[in-house]
């Protein structure tokens, strides 16, 4: 998708905790070999329209960068999963899920709660 944006090396990390001060950010960590994973992703391509006005979205590509993977499961305190999406805002996350649970529709809601709270 056009506004998925890649998340290459640690620094593209850190500055997407930052920028979620000002706009809930999106993770999405996707296993290229994986079914569950490209059902995920394609789930969230198809309902891509309900996240791209609320939400920055990234995308790891989970088989290239490993260590990314690593330091965001560091960083953000979570356990790593795959495909996984992460949802931080104001630096902290707010909402995870993996598997077969993703759905774009829930993960705009969930941003829609914690926009409220």
């Amino acid at each position: 998708m056009n506004n998925w944006k890649p998340i290459l090396t640690e620094q593209d990390v850190l500055d997407i905790i930052e920028k979620s001060t000002e706009k809930p950010q999106i993770l999405f960590k996707d296993s290229l070999t994986c079914g569950i994973s490209a059902f995920a992703k394609e789930r969230l391509m198809n309902d891509n329209a309900i996240l791209a006005d609320i939400a920055d979205f990234n995308y790891l590509d989970l088989l290239a960068h490993r260590d990314i993977s690593a330091f965001i499961a560091s960083k953000l305190d979570v356990i790593h999963q795959s495909p996984q999406i992460i949802v931080v805002m104001d630096k902290k996350v707010v909402f995870r899920d993996s598997h077969h649970s993703i759905d774009a529709k829930k993960i705009r809601d969930q941003i829609n709660l914690n926009i409220i709270s």
